[in-house]
């Protein structure tokens, strides 16, 4: 039998003096299939079958990692010991190792987001009854990790609206999508490691007509952490595609759909942990033109909600991770519009002209907090709630959930700067706020200031 190869151990077995032996793989082995009994787990999203697995000192093993009832990628950890199996879905890995020393060794699936939705267990090792200390306390790993902050980090890029369709006959549209990792600031001194689609937050708007086909390829960057998908509101069908487009890194998949019903729909990941991949940036919003056209407007702009969780102190500078404690908590330190604190203000700011006409596909990514969208000093004259075909008029603020959208028409009469916020008003804190800058001359029949007689202010 072959002699076991030493594999260095971790910090946690330094300390606790848990040394472990790892085997050669099984093609490099001649006799040890007889000797290693076989311990098979089973991963699915999110959790080992089973959890606990009690194994005898100095026994060899085969673990295997079986992935058959999986719809993506895991693996199964340990991570102080620097052993990992990885298995694509519906797929099996395995490694002969040996353990030495009796106690806890705690294993879970690295996967960012998988080890804190309870994708967890643990080894019990044993020598004849012997009892096993009690594991320590672990804080999630990456909880209260905060990096320094890179030189130079910007926000993250923003995508405009697309512009109309303009055709009255249905065709074959290609869309291309990319899931990449991007690093960038939501808040001046505060950078975030988003997942976006081709690089921005929110995605891209995918425009199309009633009727259009869509073949919308999306691929998964190679240095990509996880596998992505995508989830459509405007498919009909199963999943609105997710499961078709289970996306490993760098692999692609292509989607091909009817664009039956009009609207503006979410469109965002849905690989497990779903709101794990949205609260990173992952969502956009596909807009389906009816067959008789919308009215005719000046400009059109294209606005997302999300909110967002940050490990450790949100207020610390810093390269934050995303925080799934808090997510499942539904407490977020941000809620912005497309993607970070004032990324529609300044040179970023909406503009527009008196006289005009301007069109907000206003969409809510999630991935819990709900819209109450407001613009402060307008009202929408034309409103299609929840994106819907019917519209109302003259309405000052919208009910938005996430994963839902509006579309709002404004007029605008009179220049100045129109805030655009979630009239939870808190929220403002938590950077939910926007600007429109109208330029042109004002008109002092729709507003101006009364001089008050006699001296100041409140005083007649």
């Amino acid at each position: 039998m072959c002699a076991p190869v030493s594999i260095r151990p971790g910090y946690l077995a330094v300390l606790l003096g848990l040394p472990v032996y790892l085997y050669p793989t099984a093609a490099t082995l001649t006799g040890i299939d007889t000797e290693a009994a076989e311990v098979r787990v089973y991963s699915n999203e999110f959790g080992y079958d089973p959890q606990t697995i009690p194994v005898d000192v100095g026994r060899p093993i085969k673990l295997v990692l079986d992935n058959s009832r999986g719809a993506i990628q895991h693996d199964l950890s340990l991570p102080e010991l620097g052993v990992s199996l990885k298995a694509g879905a519906g797929q099996t890995a395995d490694r002969r190792l040996v353990f030495t020393h009796p106690g806890r060794y705690l294993f879970r699936c690295s996967v960012p987001g998988h080890g804190e939705a309870g994708m967890t267990g643990v080894f019990l090792v044993t020598t004849g009854g012997t009892e096993t200390p009690p594991a320590a306390p672990t804080e999630p790993p990456g909880e209260g990790k905060v990096d320094a902050l890179p030189e130079g980090l910007s926000r993250p890029r923003q995508p405009s609206a697309a512009p109309p369709v303009g055709r009255a006959y249905a065709k074959t549209v290609h869309v291309a999508l990319e899931t990449r990792s991007v690093t960038g600031l939501i808040a001046d001194g505060i950078g975030y490691r988003y997942w976006t689609y081709n690089g921005t937050v929110p995605g891209p708007m995918i425009r199309v007509r009633q009727g259009d086909t869509v073949e919308l390829t999306l691929k998964n960057a190679l240095d990509s952490p996880v596998t992505h998908s995508i989830d459509s509101h405007a498919v009909t069908g199963p999943g609105g595609g997710a499961p078709f487009t289970q996306t490993p890194p760098g692999r692609t998949s292509i989607l091909r759909f009817k664009a039956l019903k009009p609207g503006a729909y979410v469109y965002h990941c849905a690989s497990p942990l779903i709101p794990h991949h949205i609260g990173n940036g992952m969502y956009g919003l596909m807009v389906v033109e009816p067959l008789r056209r919308w009215p005719r407007v000046d400009r059109e702009f294209y606005v997302m909600q999300g909110d967002f969780y940050l490990t450790g102190d949100p207020a610390r500078p810093g390269l934050h991770e995303g925080s799934l404690t808090k997510m499942l908590s539904e407490k977020p330190d941000y809620v912005v519009f497309n993607g970070s604190v004032g990324a529609l203000s300044q040179d970023h700011a909406l503009k527009a002209r008196v006289g005009e006409t301007v069109r907000i596909f206003f969409g809510v990514g999630g991935p819990n907090v709900t819209s109450s969208f407001h613009v402060i000093g307008e009202m929408f004259d034309r409103l299609y709630r929840e994106a819907g075909t019917e519209y109302a008029t003259n309405i000052q603020t919208t009910l938005v959930p996430a994963g839902g959208a509006a579309i709002a028409d404004l007029k605008l009469d009179y220049p100045g700067r129109y805030i655009l916020v979630d009239h939870s008003l808190a929220r403002l804190q938590k950077g939910a706020v926007g600007l429109l800058e109208v330029e042109g001359r004002a008109d002092p029949s729709i507003l101006q200031a009364v001089p008050v007689m006699g001296g100041a202010a409140g005083h007649h």
